[in-house]
């Protein structure tokens, strides 16, 4: 992979479709929050993992950072963190599509988000396929990954240009693009704001774990960041003005917004009618791709590990011929069926969406709870050599983190019980470590041997 390539992928691993659903809830006040989300997470998130790139462009990215700063247990049970939260995530994406597609079909699809045998029908076939590619290896993925951010790219040129489109024809009086409000705060914007940072303007070090796969990893990965950062900040700002702009006064569909815009906008009807599908299917081949993106990265952890003798040396069983790891691709593939049965058990489709996404963040931001104290508390022989600004980057990115871990039990949708939503959050994560510390002794109980 290439500066280019690497570029297309921080997009399309960064910028989602439902991100500007959940911002839009915050109404006028989102572009504080998306700024203030930027500036104590975005962009110490990008410092911190251009340096620590730049001292350690090895296969793993995230596991190996934590291994030198912390030792070889740290070093696991963050690359478990950051695998489970893949897993969920890749899940949280797919599910996702469902919903796009009953828009794209219009009135006459209207049916299929809320269908269990559809939405899993709709869900496995894309898992099939990704996992096919996966296996297939990145001279083959890498074209699926460059074409969904392109995809992306242009979907979001569609929804940027549909306020200039509307006003032109009167549909739509006034346009703020960059609206102003003092937020209020407590317990519900705050559960927005962890969403807004550790959840969408996540990513950047997720490319790295594919370091031994890039061209100059320790110069390209870097490069890529300060290419793509100021691209993603002005989607997802400009993207919540257009979703308030069109459904500001309804309830606002965090699966699909911008699907739900597009419709709001365009209509059902006419040449504008016509073009909604087209608009929305960009957005369902940019899912997929994510989802691929997303896949592929997660199964090389378990290889990884596998390298170390953490986990069973099953998981680095190359393809005789592709040699890619099968057999943690197809293991990690029954893993997100699995979750996705799991999240439609007795919820609405927007709670089991939500679960999805608020257990994946919150593992994701314990991962990056030991990120940013790597620059601060870590091993003295790596933390010596980072400069001192990059450990004041790293203690605001540190806080952000534990904000957003914290109040992520905080239901930001109407659930079917608050308790319930809480604690099904907090049994996944509970679970998944106690699984993790059990998979790490058994593992150095084996290297004892």
């Amino acid at each position: 992979m290439g500066l280019g390539d690497l570029v297309l992928a921080q997009v399309l691993c960064v910028v989602g479709s439902s991100w500007v659903g959940v911002a839009a809830k915050l109404g006028r006040a989102h572009v504080v929050f998306w700024l203030v989300a930027m500036l104590m997470f975005y962009l110490p998130l990008a410092a911190v993992v251009i340096y620590l790139n730049r001292l350690m462009p090895l296969e793993g990215g995230l596991y190996q950072w934590a291994k030198a700063g912390f030792g070889e247990m740290a070093g696991f049970l963050t690359a478990w963190n950051l695998w489970v939260y893949a897993v969920v995530c890749v899940g949280a994406i797919i599910f996702q599509i469902p919903t796009d597609v009953s828009y794209m079909l219009g009135p006459s699809g209207a049916w299929v988000s809320a269908s269990k045998p559809a939405t899993l029908a709709i869900t496995g076939v894309v898992l099939l396929a990704i996992t096919l590619v996966a296996i297939r290896g990145l001279n083959i993925g890498k074209w699926l990954h460059n074409t969904g951010s392109v995809m992306i790219l242009l979907a979001y040129a569609i929804l940027l240009a549909l306020p200039v489109w509307a006003l032109w024809r009167g549909s739509l009086q006034h346009f703020e693009a960059i609206p102003w409000e003092w937020p209020k705060l407590n317990l519900f914007s705050l559960a927005v704001f962890g969403q807004m940072s550790v959840g969408a303007l996540s990513g950047f070090e997720y490319v790295a774990i594919m370091a031994g796969e890039c061209r100059g990893a320790a110069r390209t990965v870097g490069q890529s960041v300060v290419i793509s950062a100021p691209i993603i900040a002005l989607m997802f700002i400009l993207g919540t003005s257009v979703v308030l702009a069109f459904i500001g006064g309804q309830p606002i569909n965090v699966i699909g917004p911008i699907p739900q815009t597009m419709r709001a906008a365009m209509g059902t009807t006419g040449r504008a009618g016509i073009a909604a599908p087209f608009a929305i299917f960009l957005l369902i081949a940019r899912a997929i791709a994510s989802s691929s993106l997303i896949f592929t990265g997660l199964t090389r952890l378990p290889m990884t590990a596998g390298w170390d003798n953490l986990v069973p040396p099953w998981f680095s069983q190359l393809h005789p011929r592709w040699r890619t790891p099968r057999n943690s691709i197809l293991f990690v593939a029954a893993l997100v069926m699995s979750l996705i049965l799991l999240s439609m058990t007795g919820v609405r489709e927007q709670e089991a969406s939500q679960t999805l996404l608020v257990a994946s963040d919150v593992h994701y931001a314990i991962t990056y709870v030991a990120l940013f104290l790597i620059p601060l508390v870590g091993f003295r022989v790596l933390r010596g050599r980072l400069p001192l600004w990059l450990k004041v980057a790293s203690g605001a990115g540190l806080l952000t983190s534990l904000v957003s871990l914290f109040i992520a039990v905080y239901p930001i949708v109407d659930v079917v019980s608050r308790d319930a939503y809480a604690t099904k959050i907090c049994a996944v994560v509970v679970v998944s470590n106690m699984i993790g510390i059990m998979i790490y002794r058994s593992g150095r109980r084996g290297m004892i041997r």
